[in-house]
């Protein structure tokens, strides 16, 4: 690889020597990675998180580093988790989880629906798919036989959605009928986090999925969750995506996107349900 570090990039000085070269080198090889386009503002976003990595390994220059992420697999994957963003919370666009309730879920009763599928597509630290796990369970019970298939880019939070544990401050998002059927508070000095019930978590499993690799899905699905995902990916990849969560989705699928987002010209393809929500054509 050639030396990236070039000077006179305007930009005062750090720690690390930090150019434009190196920062579109960095955008470069993300996107070819995951699909994730890393906007210019970020540049001191990437040269943050970065340089702990540097630190981490003794290293000098971001020259080096990208020596070792493309030479060791393990810190190939730290290097992903570090410049992927997070954000998520219980029962985040609540609206979503209330048409769920209110519609979807005495569909399936009533019509006997043998088995239900969900995939919460950027699952992040896992309250997405536990907010669908407590609805589901609370309002299908053992009649349907309901899985939630979780996925996300990021090794890490893949391993805190799993443990199942959060801070009870995080419990403030949670209506109070789910909070009580999906959540126990620790106790002594645990009495400031709150874990999963085991039950809940029967229902889910956690993956890591790279969305530009081929997926491994053997069913199609009744609901894909696919919101505030599509931000971090240019106009091209975010139609790509949704044409092949189309072709994952049975006929009459929903779709739910981020309040952010739009289908662009995959619209076509869906009845626009209003509130983000779409159902397959």
């Amino acid at each position: 690889m050639k030396s990236l570090n070039k000077s006179g990039s305007g930009r005062a000085p750090r720690e690390f020597p930090f150019s434009e070269a190196d920062f579109d080198f960095i955008k470069q090889y993300m996107l070819e990675q995951t699909g994730i386009c890393l906007a210019d503002r970020k540049f001191s976003m990437v040269y943050g998180r970065l340089a702990r990595r540097l630190r981490r390994h003794d290293l000098y220059t971001f020259s080096d580093y990208l020596k070792l992420i493309e030479s060791d697999e393990q810190e190939k994957v730290a290097f992903v988790n570090a410049l992927t963003t997070n954000k998520t919370q219980f029962f985040r666009e609540k609206h979503h989880f209330d048409y769920i309730a209110r519609e979807l879920a005495p569909q399936w009763l009533t019509r006997c629906h043998q088995h239900v599928r969900v995939w919460s597509a950027g699952c992040s630290t896992g309250e997405e798919a536990y907010s669908i796990a407590v609805v589901l369970s609370s309002l299908l019970g053992d009649k349907v036989d309901f899985k939630i298939t979780a996925t996300d880019l990021d090794t890490q939070v893949l391993e805190t959605a799993k443990e199942g544990i959060y801070d009870i401050d995080a419990a403030r998002n949670i209506p109070i009928q789910w909070l009580k059927k999906g959540f126990n508070r620790g106790t002594g000095s645990k009495s400031e986090l709150m874990r999963v019930k085991p039950e809940l978590k029967e229902n889910i499993t956690f993956e890591q999925l790279n969305l530009m690799s081929e997926w491994p899905h053997k069913h199609k699905m009744d609901v894909i969750f696919f919101r505030n995902v599509m931000i971090y990916f240019n106009r091209s990849i975010q139609q790509q995506l949704l044409k092949r969560l189309c072709g994952q989705l049975r006929p009459g699928g929903i779709l739910f996107i981020g309040h952010s987002e739009s289908m662009g010209e995959m619209a076509e393809h869906f009845e626009n349900l209003g509130q983000t929500a779409y159902r397959k054509r």
